[in-house]
């Protein structure tokens, strides 16, 4: 594809001219004379009712010949010509183009002329330009051996199919000489029909493509990425993202540059033209160099499943401890990206990946940044305090505490909230719940219990936000007991028990009493192998607040349970302790 080049370039003082021009590109090695040519093509005009005039036509093969490269010209609608790049023998490299004119409908109002010297017709190159970039049209000037125009062969972009791909039409060669259809009248209807169209269609804001990279090596390989790129798309959509397509590569060893083959990329960019698609999302989280690298080749946003996962707690944090934890997760992810020119990170400070508290300019120093990240620690060291003053008056009163804890969306908040007759917010999305919410629950025995909602836990925790929401289950450290939701209704629940008992194990909590609870068994059979798993656990539906009372039941139990064993602890290290100091315990 090619690729804007903002590096390279050649200043020259164009003949009888005192502004400076620029010739893009493959500058290396030119003549004097070769470049006397380029020079010569900021000259020409080109008249709206031609695509290309004769004298353009005649002058590029000219500079062609000198230079034995490739040689195009960006022509504006008003008939000057923009820029003039120098490739190789077989390709061109863009320069930057600038932005989209900002109406529906409307191209670029720049086309490409370009020779190619071998005679072959548009390349996969040339429409990938044309459609990525919107170009008004490319047109190819084909060269006979000599050198000399022999035909010339364009395309340009038509409305999208039923399908909903975009198509464009590409006019086979015609020999150099024969009239061409007025240029105006061209581009002037194809804009209104575009127009037309985007106005009776709403376009989507952010729509993705999502990427899985795996180890073909593993067993289950095919299996484990469509599982995990089924919750990715969890993600994506509890972001807002409208999911294009899934794509999977699995491969003996990740590529250090661009994470998947390059072929594989190259077909991922057609498949990003084809659906209309601005980001893509991988699957895992990208190396700063990584990022970068794809970014510049695919001309694609590029977001990982850390900047993902970001971008949703950012978007649904609401206290202050949450913001403060989000944008000390995001600064920490973005310090290492700091330094690169990146057209990934730079679309950090909006839309998907760069939402919320967190955001911050990416003009700003590391030294800054650093100060920021500082500042936040120190902020969230003194809210722990706080909480840790609320814990001791807690439990000071006596008052059991029962944690919810599980994977995300195992339904933790509804059960909260049919438990306890509250309202807090319960979604069928991923971490729809980022706060602590604790509720007074009595239990039949006549016991009030203090009932904690917990952030939900997920594979592959991103470590800045797992760090950063480490202080949130300081209330849980304390919990006399821990309720653990597993979603029965989810084809990888064993893997999701697997994930919050070593989150769990991290986190310290896995000495506390815990009672694991089956959840959705409204959406599963009696054969289900969750249900078969669970024979020796609760089972529930947290909507049925019925089959909640054997729940009730466990927790007084457990509970009861615990402050006997306690109990127990304490009398037996009162007993050791008033033994003489020789004396074997």
């Amino acid at each position: 594809m090619h690729q804007p080049d903002r590096s390279l370039g050649l200043r020259l003082n164009a003949p009888n001219q005192r502004q400076m021009t620029q010739i893009y590109g493959n500058t290396a090695g030119l003549s004097n004379k070769g470049r006397r040519a380029l020079e010569r093509l900021y000259r020409r005009r080109v008249p709206l009712a031609q695509i290309s005039s004769p004298e353009l036509v005649r002058s590029l093969a000219e500079a062609t010949r000198e230079t034995k490269r490739q040689v195009g010209v960006l022509v504006h609608r008003s008939g000057g010509v923009e820029s003039v790049i120098v490739g190789t023998a077989t390709g061109l490299m863009l320069p930057d183009v600038g932005r989209l004119r900002a109406a529906q409908g409307r191209f670029r109002a720049i086309r490409l002329i370009h020779t190619h010297l071998y005679g072959e017709g548009l390349s996969k190159d040339d429409l990938v330009d044309l459609t990525r970039l919107r170009l008004d049209l490319v047109q190819a000037v084909l060269l006979t051996e000599d050198g000399d125009p022999k035909s010339l062969t364009w395309a340009y972009n038509l409305p999208k199919k039923g399908d909903g791909k975009p198509a464009y039409e590409i006019v086979p060669p015609q020999p150099y000489g024969r009239p061409t259809p007025d240029f105006g009248e061209l581009i002037a209807s194809l804009e209104a029909e575009f127009a037309q169209i985007a106005q009776l269609r709403v376009v989507a804001a952010d729509r993705a493509i999502l990427v899985h990279i795996g180890d073909k090596r593993k067993a289950g390989g095919n299996a484990r990425a469509r599982a995990s790129l089924a919750e990715l798309e969890s993600l994506a959509k509890t972001a807002g993202v409208d999911v294009a397509s899934q794509t999977v590569q699995l491969r003996e060893r990740i590529d250090p540059k661009y994470v998947m083959g390059k072929g594989k990329l190259e077909s991922v960019v057609m498949e990003a033209i084809d659906l209309d698609a601005e980001i893509l999302i991988f699957d895992r989280e990208l190396s700063p160099a990584q990022s970068s690298a794809i970014a510049s080749k695919t001309d694609l946003r590029v977001i990982d499943r850390t900047q993902l996962i970001l971008d949703i707690f950012a978007a649904r944090a609401e206290s202050r401890d949450g913001k403060l934890q989000v944008e000390l997760a995001q600064l920490k992810y973005r310090i290492p990206r700091l330094g690169l020119k990146d057209d990934a990170l730079s679309r950090l400070t909006g839309g998907i990946g760069g939402r919320g508290p967190g955001e911050t300019k990416l003009e700003i120093g590391r030294r800054r940044a650093d100060e920021r990240v500082a500042r936040l620690e120190r902020e969230l060291r003194q809210l722990s305090k706080h909480r840790a003053e609320r814990r001791r008056r807690r439990s000071d009163s006596g008052t059991p505490i029962v944690a919810i804890v599980g994977y995300t969306n195992a339904g933790k908040s509804t059960l909260l909230n049919t438990l306890t007759g509250s309202d807090v917010i319960a979604e069928n999305k991923l971490f729809a719940t980022l706060d602590t919410r604790a509720r007074q629950l009595r239990l039949p025995t006549g016991t009030n219990v203090v009932l904690t909602d917990t952030v939900g836990f997920i594979r592959n925790m991103p470590k800045d936000l797992f760090a950063a929401f480490k202080a949130t289950f300081e209330e849980t450290a304390d919990a006399d007991l821990l309720l653990e939701i597993v979603d029965a209704s989810n084809p990888e629940f064993e893997q999701h028990e697997t994930v919050t008992s070593e989150l769990l194990k991290q986190l310290g909590l896995d000495h506390i009493r815990t009672l694991r609870v089956f959840n959705k068994a409204d959406r599963v059979d009696e054969t289900s192998d969750a249900l078969m798993t669970a024979e020796t656990h609760l089972i529930i539906s947290a909507h049925d607040n019925k089959s909640l009372d054997g729940l009730r039941a466990h927790i007084s139990w457990a509970l009861a349970q615990e402050k006997t064993e306690r109990e127990s602890a304490e009398l037996e290290a009162e007993r050791l302790a008033e033994l003489p100091p020789d004396v074997e315990p």
